[in-house]
């Protein structure tokens, strides 16, 4: 087998991570969560009371702060799946909560934001042997990427998995919040001017909406060895 880019692009809440994850462990590739790091600026950000009170960004600020951000991930050993750390604090599970949610899409509209963190993602990528999830990889990211998915489910089976995941970790949570949320999010990620999500055309589309963990797993594993023989 050779080492390969793979690429996975899709909606808010289908699943890609948990995927991606999966998928890297088993090839034994490295995996990049960039949702994770555009969580990590909006956390930053929201702690560094950069937002107005109408919901505004302080852009210049922010940009201004944008190299006091440090974003990088380190393997859970309990969990086997790497965490996310913004300047050295494990942020994993703060990143994940709704007000993070809420606020993450117009931050990764912001063009200074994505540049910062598409070179990042680029350096990381460089060797290959990576799996990177996220909105513009297959696009923007790594447009050469070997193998390209685009993940897509409805609205209501991902704010039901949302829900399923907010309650599991004892988060208190409201379904057609949720869905709402999903759905602004869905029309942000696909009108942004700047690297708006989109399927590449040569990106191979799973609609999971009816598939079970399991069954993606395999499709995914067989995409997988497919682009990755040997020619």
């Amino acid at each position: 087998m050779k080492k390969i880019t793979i690429a996975i692009d899709g909606f808010s809440s289908c699943g890609k991570s948990t995927m991606a994850k999966d998928l890297a462990k088993e090839i034994g590739y490295i995996y990049v969560d960039t949702g994770a790091m555009y969580r990590s600026v909006t956390l930053y950000a929201l702690r560094h009371n950069l937002f107005n009170a109408d919901g505004t960004i302080r852009e210049e600020e922010l940009q201004a702060q944008m190299k006091d951000i440090n974003i990088s991930f380190q393997l859970n050993k309990e969990t086997g799946r790497p965490d996310t750390y913004l300047n050295g604090e494990n942020v994993e599970n703060e990143i994940r909560t709704m007000e993070v949610s809420s606020h993450v899409s117009p931050i990764a509209t912001l063009a200074f934001v994505r540049k910062a963190l598409v070179e990042q993602q680029q350096r990381m990528g460089a060797e290959k042997g990576i799996v990177m999830d996220g909105r513009d990889i297959g696009t923007v990211v790594f447009p050469n990427a070997e193998l390209k998915i685009f993940v897509t489910a409805s609205a209501e089976v991902r704010a039901q998995r949302r829900y399923d995941e907010l309650k599991a970790k004892g988060i208190e949570a409201d379904f057609a919040d949720i869905l709402k949320n999903v759905q602004e999010r869905d029309y942000i990620d696909s009108h942004r001017e700047t690297s708006p999500l989109r399927k590449a055309d040569d990106a191979l589309e799973l609609d999971n909406s009816q598939l079970t963990i399991a069954e993606q797993k395999q499709w995914l594993y067989d995409q997988y060895c497919k682009a990755a023989e040997v020619e």
